[in-house]
């Protein structure tokens, strides 16, 4: 097994967007930081410490950010998240031309200059380049931060990174790791995929969640819920397109319908992006209601409003899925990695009860098999 005390986690990005924004952020923060550091996750995931993770490589179709230093790239606009370091020169990688495929939507394209996408002139990388620059830079895990929607694009860089050899961590709703066919791929040739769909250190599902099971837990009936959300990013300006987020939606209702004693009726849950309001730019406000019947059928109702910068609260389970994919990668693991995908992920291969998937990731970190048994 390699020695976690000397060896950095070599890390590809595709998609450096404001989810990519905080991530690079955050690992320089880390290192500048290392025990002052706020609001880290598993500060230790077997002797993995989250500035152990060094960008070697990224991807992106943007003009503004193609050819520069991620530590430059991330900070380009469209992104909008919250600048919270600035020193990023460690941050050296190259941000390379990847192709566009669905990765870009064309109401994207015809928006404020701030807010839009600019298609770089470079020419759009091929798979044979995709897989030379994974192999080249030795990315040992990839992550993804693609736009919601981009189901041509996210496979074709699970499929690059199955050529050359490179786990996988997929942070959004497109299904891989919960995909019976992409997990066999992923098992059959030794690489590990955690995925699908990032659940956020504390957003509105994981918050919705907990509430559901609080309910369960009591003795309430939960009749009706819903969960509505807005922002400001370009993630919320992507989905406006209503045919980009068929998955998210499905993503983040399953998440929630999996946390409920007895799953609710389709018209009894309603989840997922309704808005977008451009002054918020990172910030995500969610609505969350559960309407539900005490004891003897007594009616009550939960009303909850959740204000949080969005992309930071991804970035932190970005950091410590990263490792778990390295952990993966040391034991020669391959195919969905149950465990970490079940609590970082909303749409994970495997639902389980979030304290319950806690103690799955502690157990795997410390070596006790996936932490799935």
């Amino acid at each position: 097994m390699t020695n976690p005390t000397t060896t950095r986690i070599r890390t590809a990005i595709a998609g450096v967007g404001n989810c990519a924004s905080s991530l690079v952020q955050g690992i320089s923060y880390c290192r500048a930081k290392g025990e002052d550091a706020v609001g880290v996750s598993f500060p230790d995931l077997g002797g993995y410490r989250p500035g152990d993770v060094e960008i070697v490589a990224a991807f992106d179709v943007d003009a503004r950010k193609v050819g520069q230093p991620v530590g430059k790239a991330v900070m380009a606009a469209p992104n909008c998240t919250e600048q919270f370091f600035a020193d990023l020169d460690d941050q050296t990688a190259t941000v390379s031309r990847g192709p566009n495929l669905d990765g870009v939507s064309a109401h994207m394209l015809n928006q404020p200059e701030d807010r839009s996408f600019r298609l770089s002139d470079a020419p759009e990388m091929t798979r044979d380049e995709v897989i030379e620059v994974l192999k080249s830079s030795g990315a040992e895990v990839l992550v993804i931060f693609l736009p919601v929607g981009s189901q041509k694009a996210v496979e074709f860089y699970c499929d690059c990174a199955l050529a050359a050899g490179v786990a996988v961590v997929n942070g959004i709703p497109v299904f891989i790791a919960s995909n019976r066919v992409w997990a066999r791929r992923f098992a059959d040739a030794g690489v590990p995929i955690l995925g699908d769909d990032f659940k956020a250190q504390l957003g509105a599902t994981i918050v919705h969640r907990t509430l559901a099971n609080l309910a369960d837990m009591r003795g309430v009936r939960i009749d009706r819920t819903y969960q509505l959300n807005v922002g400001g990013n370009t993630d919320f300006l992507n989905m406006s397109d209503h045919g980009r987020l068929l998955s998210k939606r499905e993503s983040k209702t399953e998440a929630v319908q999996a946390a409920l004693e007895e799953r609710l009726a389709d018209q009894d849950i309603r989840i997922g992006p309704s808005d977008y309001v451009p002054w918020l730019n990172d910030r995500k406000v969610a609505y969350v209601r559960l309407e539900g019947r005490l004891f003897g059928g007594a009616r009550t109702n939960i009303e909850l409003r959740l204000d949080v910068e969005d992309s930071p609260n991804a970035a932190a389970m970005a950091l410590a899925a990263i490792r778990c994919a390295r952990i993966a990668r040391d034991r020669g693991m391959a195919g969905p990695v149950v465990a970490a995908s079940a609590f970082f992920f909303k749409h994970p291969p495997e639902q389980f009860e979030d304290t319950e998937a806690h103690d799955m990731v502690l157990a795997f970190a410390h070596g006790d098999g996936d932490g799935a048994d």
